[in-house]
C-alpha cells in the first residue's frame, strides 16, 4: 500500500515562511513527496488554523487533497480524545490540542498513515500515546528531527542501494 501524508499546520507555516527554523526541512519532505508521488492531504482544521495568521492563498493548494472534517472523523476524534484522559496535560495547555486529537483521528479513519509537522509537544506525543494504546497506528514525522524519507516507510528502515551482482 502506497504511503499519505496529511500534513499539519505547524508544517505548512514552515514550508511557507523562509524565517522558521525548519523551513529547508519543510521544503525537503514537500519535493521529496511531489518526486514520489506521495498524497499529500490537507485537512480543513489545518486550514482554519493557518487562516488566521495568513491566507492559504500562499500555499501550493495545487498539489494537496482537501480533506473535510466529518461525523465519522468527529466520533473518531471524541474516542481518542478520551483514550488520552480527556483533558489538557501538563505540558500542553494550548485549546488547539483538540485540533491536534482531531488531525489524527482524520488520518485514521482515512487510512493516511503518516502526520507531517513542527509539534513535538502534543501532536506528535499524541499520535504515540495512542499508538501504544494499539488506537492508532498513525505515525508523526517531526520536521525537527531532520528530513528522513524513509520516515514514510512502514518501519522507518531505509532502503540500502547496493549495487547488484
Amino acid at each position: 500500500m502506497k504511503c499519505s501524508v496529511l500534513l499539519d499546520t505547524s508544517y505548512l507555516i514552515s514550508l511557507v515562511d523562509r524565517s522558521r527554523p525548519n523551513h529547508q526541512i519543510a521544503r525537503q519532505y514537500y519535493q521529496h513527496m511531489l518526486e514520489t508521488d506521495i498524497p499529500m492531504y490537507l485537512s480543513v482544521i489545518a486550514v482554519s488554523e493557518f487562516e488566521v495568521r495568513q491566507s492559504i492563498t500562499v500555499l501550493p493548494l495545487k498539489h494537496f487533497r482537501l480533506l473535510s472534517f466529518n461525523v465519522v472523523h468527529a466520533k473518531s476524534s471524541a474516542a481518542f480524545w478520551r483514550d488520552l484522559g480527556g483533558r489538557k496535560d501538563s505540558v500542553t495547555s494550548r485549546y488547539v490540542a483538540r485540533d491536534d486529537v482531531k488531525l489524527i483521528a482524520q488520518a485514521h479513519r482515512e487510512d493516511v498513515q503518516f502526520l507531517l509537522t513542527e509539534d513535538r509537544s502534543s501532536l506528535f506525543k499524541y499520535a504515540e500515546r495512542l499508538n501504544k494504546k494499539s488506537a492508532s497506528s498513525v505515525k508523526a514525522v517531526v520536521l525537527s528531527d531532520g528530513f528522513m524519507p524513509c520516515s514514510f516507510s512502514a518501519d522507518g528502515q531505509q532502503i540500502l542501494d547496493l549495487p547488484s551482482t
